[in-house]
């Protein structure tokens, strides 16, 4: 819904060169294919792993869970802080071609434009930071800890000095760098907007990942969290000590009532 809203337009000079930069009707990787990317081919590798490797309906369910919260929270973050900053893009003149007779070394708004389409205009102003970036490096980035936990990698004795194991774990992060890349060889984004994506991206990974999967480097790192209060074999809801503990003090009580009837 975000992407709907109107960012904040910030004003700017039309001989500024850093927005000078040609627009690309074409992009190199287009917002539906970076779904197909970062989404769609993600998910149904997790998918294909869990199926093969037998996952259990816990970790299947933790596994679809986590990587949700992390696509999801990095939409939203991005699209907010988009249309609160309201950069312009590298190719913002490109879009906004602005009117004959406007003054080169004065700040200029949004009115000195003469391009009638309203999202190829306003979207203009949606550089920082970088949405491909952010949201390729949460759903890869995702896929990337998610094999970095079930293949052990930071764990030596399980088989972690084995280098084609961390080139599996790298080749998600290799490809969701080369989507941010194209955002700046396509001007819509600078070296800053892509950086700032991208660390924004994995930072929510991570944090959904480590909401739901120990640390890396922990013996049962392939293994979600058991849910708050159960058994993570069985699955069962254990007792609050409370009320164990309630239970121990009530068998007691009734093994002395037996001995005292017994006395008398």
């Amino acid at each position: 819904m975000l992407a709907f809203i109107e960012p904040f337009h910030r004003m700017f000079f039309i001989n500024d060169l850093h927005i000078s930069y040609p627009h690309a009707e074409v992009e190199r990787v287009p917002v539906y294919m970076n779904f197909v990317y970062a989404l769609f081919v993600p998910l149904g590798i997790l998918v294909a792993y869990n199926v093969v490797t037998k996952a259990s309906p816990h970790k299947h369910e933790v596994t679809y869970l986590s990587f949700a919260i992390a696509i999801i929270m990095t939409s939203f973050i991005t699209d907010l802080i988009k249309n609160a900053v309201g950069r312009p893009r590298p190719d913002l003149l490109a879009r906004c071609k602005p009117a004959a007779g406007t003054k080169p070394d004065v700040l200029v708004t949004i009115d000195v434009c003469t391009e009638t389409g309203h999202h190829l205009l306003h979207d203009g102003w949606r550089s920082f930071p970088s949405g491909h970036s952010s949201f390729s490096f949460s759903g890869l980035g995702f896929l990337s800890l998610f094999f970095a936990g079930q293949l052990h990698i930071f764990r030596h004795n399980s088989g972690g000095r084995d280098l084609s194991r961390a080139l599996i774990c790298l080749l998600p992060l290799l490809g969701a760098a080369l989507i941010a890349i194209s955002r700046c060889e396509d001007y819509r984004h600078d070296v800053y907007d892509v950086c700032v994506g991208s660390l924004l991206g994995y930072l929510v990974a991570y944090w959904s990942y480590r909401r739901h999967w120990p640390k890396l480097t922990a013996r049962e790192c392939h293994e979600p969290h058991p849910y708050p209060g159960s058994d993570p074999k069985t699955g069962w809801n254990r007792l609050r000590d409370e009320e164990e503990a309630g239970d121990s003090r009530t068998d007691v009580g009734y093994e002395m009532t037996q001995l005292s009837s017994q006395r008398h």
